[in-house]
């Protein structure tokens, strides 16, 4: 317990501007998109237990918003976060990349970007992985395959 409130102050400290609270499995740290970047950084160079390890990152349309979702762990611990940051615009969906935070974040970020349609400022080669670039975003709830017959439905 003694660790989570250190976590718990450090993160009032470090990262003012976030909302923690408990996820169903881990703790979970929201903060607004353009904050995404600070956040991050501060997160793997806490010293108590760095999240030094990105174990994932993905987002997901709630069609109202996207979220871009990234599950940290603290080798040193063996303690995972979740950082989240709802996108403030849909149509021109972009995050600033963590790729020069966590290196696997940059084929992490190209699958995103490939599959939603989210770009990410500043990454170093920012390009389609699987589609071809005219394909459209098939991980989007409004994606529309008239070709394949494939349209999202409540």
């Amino acid at each position: 317990m003694e660790k989570n409130n250190k976590f718990t102050e450090f993160v009032a400290n470090a990262v003012p501007y976030g909302t923690l609270s408990q996820g169903a499995q881990f703790p979970e740290l929201t903060v607004p998109a353009g904050k995404i970047h600070e956040a991050a950084e501060a997160l793997k160079n806490y010293e108590e237990q760095p999240f030094d390890y990105l174990v994932s990152l993905t987002a997901v349309d709630h069609l109202e918003k996207i979220t871009m979702v990234y599950h940290l762990e603290s080798t040193l611990t063996h303690t995972l976060i979740v950082l989240k940051a709802d996108l403030e615009e849909r149509d021109n969906a972009k995050i600033d990349t963590v790729s020069d935070l966590w290196i696997t974040a940059e084929f992490h970020e190209r699958e995103v970007f490939d599959l939603f349609g989210i770009h990410f400022n500043n990454h170093p080669d920012m390009r389609r992985l699987f589609l071809e670039d005219d394909y459209g975003f098939p991980l989007r709830k409004d994606f529309k395959d008239d070709v394949n017959i494939i349209e999202y439905s409540n």
